[in-house]
């Protein structure tokens, strides 16, 4: 009974495929937020000398930087990879070589102090995986839910991994605090290898291919390349991106487990942080459910800038729980417009490209992120922590006000677009109902999914 009716309260949940993506969503991000605190005060552990009490932030912004270079190679490679083949099995790919990267780091932890090279290997090892997920999970939940149930599975799905960070990063705290951060990388191993089964269940399978001849990976970038740079709203807000992760990457992620150590009550009080903000994450994704802004990209830009609250409020060394109220405000905006995104990219990005131009994304919002880890801890060491993170504050608000100057940013309205093929007409609101130009046929609709809405195509693009 229970479960009939919030199957009528949410449609989305009638998918079979779609609830087991969800129960991944639930186990995965909760495996992750174990590494999240686990592999810094791994390294703080292993670099504490008598000139550095706390550990090395250099040494820090070392393994963290390895765990994200992997992402100038791999993203793109991923989503290539996720648009030949059925893109869960990417995703299983993804995911074992993060048990493997974190799992193994754990085990020599527990064994005793591992060196900083080993840490290093482990960690780019872990990012090759967390690249190569990344588009393969973008491209996925278009294809298991209908077009007009998108804006909701986004919601949904975002809802759960959100309430499964809550509950991870304060286990993950207490585990760090109680046992040691072996103990949590091992857990996130142990998590990531629970995520295989569910991901094989899922019938979703590769994009059939009526070309005689594929196209070579090569022609395939440079595809997803002229479908990037041909939406201005995309690239410039994905160049916003990229200096306000590298500022925020530099200053919390690599200097925040630092500043807890120091002067918060150490690695449970950065897991009471993270959930703080993962609280927040929840608020927002109710919002989403219903909330839909007029313009989506103008609105993620401005939220941009309240990324700025992360390394301020550690910088000004405010008290925990301050911090973490701002952090839960933080949260609630993040999520709004992560959705926000998700859905825009859905429909504006047609399917057959979404995979490609979502490792563009990726790409070029990430990129910023080894650079500004390598950099924190030195600069740190030279200007101070709290100089270091309000000048990562000043650069991300500055980097948002710069990308309102571009009228597609601001005034790019929500709805799907349609665009115009050789062939005639093009739907783009979701994969079943395309009239695949390019030759990339989506497979058989699943028997769950409800008929579509009839809708008309028009004869010019929406927004360009």
């Amino acid at each position: 009974m229970f479960t009939r009716a919030l199957v009528r309260r949410f449609p989305v949940l009638a998918h079979r495929n779609f609830r087991l993506l969800l129960i991944d969503r639930l186990l995965a991000p909760m495996a992750a937020t174990f590494s999240l605190v686990g592999v810094s005060f791994a390294v703080l552990d292993a670099t504490r000398s008598p000139a550095h009490p706390a550990g090395s932030t250099t040494d820090l912004s070392y393994v963290l930087a390895a765990q994200l270079i992997p992402s100038l190679v791999f993203l793109l490679l991923g989503g290539v990879i996720a648009d030949r083949i059925a893109p869960q099995r990417v995703i299983i790919a993804a995911n074992l070589m993060i048990a493997v990267g974190e799992g193994t780091f754990g085990i020599l932890v527990l064994a005793g102090h591992p060196s900083l090279w080993v840490m290093i290997a482990l960690e780019t090892m872990t990012g090759s995986g967390m690249a190569i997920f990344y588009p393969a999970s973008m491209a996925l939940l278009p294809r298991l839910v209908p077009a007009e149930q998108l804006q909701e599975a986004n919601a949904i799905s975002r809802l759960g991994m959100n309430g499964a960070v809550i509950a991870g990063a304060a286990l993950a705290g207490e585990c760090v605090a109680l046992f040691g951060p072996g103990w949590a990388l091992a857990a996130c191993g142990i998590g990531m290898l629970g995520t295989v089964p569910l991901m094989l269940a899922i019938g979703v399978q590769p994009r059939e291919r009526r070309q005689e001849h594929a196209p070579s990976m090569i022609r395939e970038l440079r595809e997803g390349w002229s479908e990037f740079r041909s939406h201005t709203w995309l690239w410039a807000t994905v160049l916003q991106f990229t200096v306000i992760l590298a500022a925020w990457c530099g200053a919390f992620q690599v200097l925040g487990p630092a500043v807890a150590k120091a002067h918060l009550g150490g690695p449970a009080a950065w897991g009471l942080i993270a959930s703080a903000e993962a609280a927040g994450l929840i608020v927002g994704g109710l919002i989403s459910l219903r909330w839909k802004p007029a313009r989506p990209v103008r609105f993620c830009a401005l939220t941009g800038a309240s990324i700025a609250l992360s390394p301020l409020s550690l910088a000004m060394l405010l008290p925990l729980p301050v911090i973490c109220l701002s952090g839960f405000a933080l949260g609630i905006g993040l999520e709004m417009m992560a959705v926000v995104w998700s859905v825009t990219m859905a429909t504006k990005i047609r399917p057959d490209m979404l995979a490609r131009v979502s490792a563009y994304d990726g790409l070029g919002s990430m990129m910023g992120m080894p650079a500004g880890a390598l950099v924190a801890g030195p600069i740190a060491a030279v200007i101070g922590i709290s100089a270091t993170q309000y000048g990562a504050a000043a650069i991300t608000v500055l980097a948002s006000l710069l990308v309102l100057i571009s009228r597609d940013v601001r005034t790019l309205r929500a709805g799907p677009a349609d665009r115009l093929s050789p062939a005639g007409p093009v739907d783009p609101a979701g994969p079943a109902s395309l009239a695949d130009p390019t030759g990339l046929a989506d497979p058989a609709p699943d028997p769950d999914e409800a008929p579509r809405a009839e809708r008309q195509a028009r004869s010019a693009p929406a927004f360009h």
